[in-house]
């Protein structure tokens, strides 16, 4: 049934009484454009043409590892040297007013190691005598790849350990008590040799015992105070495989609760630490312990879509010769080693390990700077606020 014609007059005139209403009511608060900066998880800076820091958003400050207020009080040449192809750039897209853009790019310094790279240059202002710089990391995708690649052989190490334990232990007690029966009725010639075959019986048995740290044993899971693990392995490393160096700690005091098992935690970065110091110089070696609260760090894990918060990240990092490029591809995979005595088995554990606890471990080396960081999930319900 329509309506009357006297009703379509009334609703006439209260949309007609309305409108002025309508019009006046402010519009939305539109978001201004340093809180876009701040939400974007790129990092984004902007540089004058000398190269100084004028402004940088949440994403820049984790990229170069200082806050805004730093970076702005940095020297040209602090962190980017004059010839440094980021430079060039800045200089093209300023003279000829053009935006231009690189990928793959890699920053190396004292402070900084980052490669792959993607970089835009965007001219600012009429003239431009600014730029605005975006820095996206190409790696994170990467990351992720090597990740489950680490978890692959974390989890191939396992079922190796479990067929080790069970096919290679019984027969190797068999074969060494065989030669202790033999030791005492061979020739005192011969003796070397009962001792040659038991003595390399326990250099295997110790290999698999090493290997049985793989087995696929639950996490205990708690809360876990990160910086009484790091000190409990600063004073290990620093009276045995550390002492020809400096350990240097750089922590962030308020950081929540891990969520995790601590003597795996003790033996992640035991090993860790461990790796820097054989590495460090014969004199002025130092390595750094750096912790920290990373946003927006997640990772997919479970196959259902689960998405893990990982905002604790621990960074180890040394001044030694660097991870040889011939092994950086498999570097996590069991038995794979620069050492001529080390058995290769160090850093995969500490892959499976951090998996384990749902983290996620990577690196960047070059000679005189390699980092390694671990970003691990935090308590539940824990916040940023929460001191550690």
């Amino acid at each position: 049934m329509k309506p009357s014609r006297g009703r379509r007059a009334l609703a006439a005139v209260k949309d007609l009484a309305e409108a002025p209403v309508r019009l006046l009511r402010p519009a939305p608060a539109q978001p201004d454009a340093a809180a876009i900066l701040a939400a974007m998880a790129t990092a984004v800076v902007v540089l004058d043409r000398d190269g100084r820091f004028r402004s940088a958003n949440q994403a820049a400050e984790q990229f170069f590892g200082l806050s805004a207020a730093s970076l702005r009080a940095t020297r040209p040449g602090d962190l980017l040297a004059a010839d440094h192809p980021l430079m060039a750039m800045l200089a093209q897209a300023l003279d000829g007013a053009v935006i231009v853009a690189d990928h793959d790019m890699s920053f190396e310094s004292p402070r900084l190691a980052k490669q792959g790279i993607s970089v835009t240059v965007s001219p600012l202002g009429d003239p431009a005598d600014c730029a605005v710089v975006e820095l996206a990391d190409g790696s994170t995708a990467q990351k992720l790849d090597r990740q489950m690649g680490f978890r692959n052989a974390a989890r191939s190490v396992t079922g190796m350990a479990a067929i080790l334990a069970h096919e290679v232990k019984n027969p190797l007690s068999g074969i060494r008590g065989a030669a202790q029966l033999l030791d005492g009725s061979v020739p005192e010639q011969d003796r070397e040799l009962t001792q040659l075959i038991q003595d390399e019986a326990d250099r295997i048995r110790a290999l698999v015992d090493r290997m049985e740290v793989f087995s696929d044993r639950a996490v205990e899971h708690g809360p876990v105070n990160i910086h009484q693990v790091l000190e409990h392995v600063r004073r290990l490393a620093a009276n045995g495989v550390a002492r020809h160096g400096r350990i240097v700690e750089t922590y962030d005091p308020s950081l929540p609760p891990v969520w995790g098992d601590r003597d795996q935690l003790v033996q992640v970065f035991l090993n860790l630490v461990k790796n820097a110091a054989e590495a460090l110089p014969e004199t002025g070696g130092v390595i750094e312990l750096v912790t920290a609260y990373q946003h927006g760090v997640r990772l997919a894990v479970g196959g259902k879509g689960r998405r893990v918060h990982l905002p604790l990240v621990v960074t180890v990092r040394d001044n030694g010769s660097g991870i040889p490029e011939a092994i950086r591809p498999n570097l996590f995979d069991p038995f794979v080693t620069s050492k001529r005595s080390g058995s290769g088995l160090g850093l995969a554990l500490v892959a499976k390990l951090v998996g384990d606890h749902g983290g996620l471990i990577e690196y960047d080396s070059v000679p005189g700077r390699t980092l390694f960081r671990v970003h691990l999930p935090v308590q539940p319900g824990a916040t940023d606020s929460e001191a550690s």
